[in-house]
């Protein structure tokens, strides 16, 4: 799964294979890696932080679906949808959204750094919780990884990841990715 350097394009790949894990969940009560978390707790996160992001830093208002609860498949469509259409609007490349912690950045940007990466990594959650296949981008691992351990102090504070958990020498990008941002990459699931 070769990702596109191009925010839109990379959202539309990175959602549809996280929307291809939902439609596939069959329990949404399964303990998912995230600690206290359920498969269903996946898609809330991902479904609720973002829109007052999004609304609070660029004054965007997504559309709302049903809640997680009733209907998480439906509840997410309409969330990636909509962020879908935000990023597919010509007008959106002249959008900037600001936030105190993050300055002012471009909305194309600002969703791909910061909700897109998201997607990606919460994916491995949904995968695992749920029984499918888990893997992801190596490609994409690596760049996520990149970045991230360069800011190490500034994630640890912020309260969003765990801590690192220590993994073998020698183990892949995604495996080191997950044991980063505080996922066990051998949780064995259901």
């Amino acid at each position: 799964m070769a990702l596109s350097d191009h925010p839109a394009e990379r959202h539309l790949r990175v959602a549809g294979l996280f929307t291809d894990r939902v439609r596939g969940t069959r329990s949404w009560d399964a303990p998912s890696p995230v600690a206290g978390w359920a498969a269903r707790d996946v898609v809330r996160h991902l479904t609720e932080w973002f829109p007052g992001f999004l609304a609070s830093g660029a004054g965007i208002e997504l559309p709302r679906g049903p809640s997680v609860d009733e209907d998480p498949v439906a509840a997410w469509r309409v969330h990636c949808d909509g962020v879908q259409a935000v990023l597919d609007d010509a007008g959106t490349a002249h959008r900037e959204l600001v936030n105190p912690h993050v300055g002012s950045l471009p909305v194309e940007t600002a969703i791909d750094r910061f909700y897109t990466a998201d997607v990606f990594m919460h994916t491995w959650d949904l995968s695992r919780a749920t029984g499918q296949d888990d893997r992801l981008d190596p490609d994409f691992c690596a760049r996520l990884l990149g970045q991230m351990e360069q800011m190490e102090q500034v994630l640890r504070s912020s309260g969003q990841y765990g801590a690192r958990v220590e993994v073998p020498d020698g183990a892949s990008t995604q495996t080191r990715l997950l044991g980063f941002i505080g996922r066990d990459p051998f949780w064995p699931g259901r």
